[in-house]
This record gives structure tokens, C-alpha cells and sequence, in this order.
């Protein structure tokens, strides 16, 4: 969720988090990642805005960037 709402691709995401697409793709399917990634990734979904949500009666998620925040970081 947290990429398709800052409107990155596979390959916008990994260029953000120094991964390989690849590596993005098979955590997306569901396959194991190693802490390093996991944090990668994390790291570049907050420094383009999105919030973490823990749970509160209901499963955890994450908040989207405000529109602005994301316009600013689409693509780059």
C-alpha cells in the first residue's frame, strides 16, 4: 500500500531503498527478506512521508504522505 500511495514503481522503490528490483518484487510476493532489507525499505517509505500505524483494535497499517508530500517525492 505504502508504494502504490507515493506512486513509485518497483524499481522507484529499490532506487530509494538501494535494493534490486528484484529483491523488491520477491518481498512483494511474499518471500523472505533479511533485517537489513526490511529497514532499507522502511527507511525510504518515512523519508518520503508515509506514517506507521501500530494497531489499536484493529491490524497495523500505514497513513500516506499528504498529497503535496508525494508529489514532491514521485520519481525522484
Amino acid at each position: 500500500m505504502a508504494r502504490t500511495a507515493l506512486r513509485w514503481t518497483i524499481k522507484d522503490l529499490a532506487e530509494h531503498s538501494g535494493i534490486t528490483p528484484q529483491t523488491v518484487t520477491r518481498f512483494e510476493n511474499g518471500a523472505n527478506a533479511t533485517l537489513d532489507t526490511l529497514m532499507k525499505i522502511k527507511t525510504a517509505f518515512e523519508r518520503a512521508g508515509v506514517t506507521w500505524v501500530p494497531e489499536n483494535g484493529g491490524p497495523a497499517g500505514v497513513r500516506p504522505p499528504r498529497r503535496h508530500e508525494v508529489e514532491e517525492h514521485q520519481g525522484s
